[in-house]
């Protein structure tokens, strides 16, 4: 196993386990038993906890890019890429049922911590905000476009609040199928309000 695979494993397996139990009750040891390898073996990659979680919140950024960059390519419409965003509620329901929002999670407790990462992985969200910004505005709705994209981030958000407290999968599926709608909503409301400009004209 090279070093590079060493810390790649010891980043993924920390990832996993800062989600599903907390980064405070993450022990180095709890890191290493998941990986396999000896105390210092690990101290080689890593000194503190701290380190494999800046390690942890570069990966989630990246993944995070890599994600929103799929979504570019395979969405023709801006709402075809916002509907994404929504279906991610979809796709990960079982692992948000039981554990919540991984970026939710995280953040809310290094703010309780009073984490120095804290602001480091607030970065995630912005990458979402700024995106759905993004995409909104390309959809006709450019004056609203901010206000759209954390209203949608602020309903996911506590969807998947709600579902991880009442292990709840109808209730995803249900506001899921309401975000949708308003996505339409919003739709239809760029595409009238694009025909009576070009009509004023």
């Amino acid at each position: 196993m090279s070093d590079k695979t060493t810390r790649d494993h010891i980043v993924e397996a920390a990832d996993q386990l800062f989600y599903r139990q907390g980064y405070e009750h993450t022990s180095f040891s709890d890191i290493a038993d998941v990986v396999q390898i000896s105390r210092g073996n690990f101290y080689y990659h890593f000194k503190s906890k701290d380190e494999i979680l800046d390690a942890v919140i570069n990966v989630r950024l990246t993944n995070t890019r890599r994600m929103l960059e799929q979504w570019e390519v395979d969405g023709k419409h801006p709402a075809d890429r916002i509907r994404s965003f929504i279906h991610i509620l979809i796709a990960n329901r079982a692992k948000i049922k039981r554990y919540g929002c991984p970026v939710g999670t995280l953040c809310t407790e290094l703010a309780k911590l009073d984490h120095a990462s804290h602001t480091e992985a607030n970065r995630l969200f912005t990458l979402f905000r700024t995106w759905l910004r993004r995409q909104f505005a390309l959809l006709g709705r450019k004056a609203d476009a901010d206000e759209l994209a954390m209203h949608l981030l602020a309903r996911s958000q506590g969807v998947a609040t709600l579902a991880n407290a009442f292990h709840d999968e109808k209730f995803i599926k249900q506001e899921v199928k309401q975000m949708l709608d308003w996505l339409r909503s919003c739709t239809e409301n760029a595409a009238r309000n694009a025909h009576d400009e070009h009509g004023a004209d």
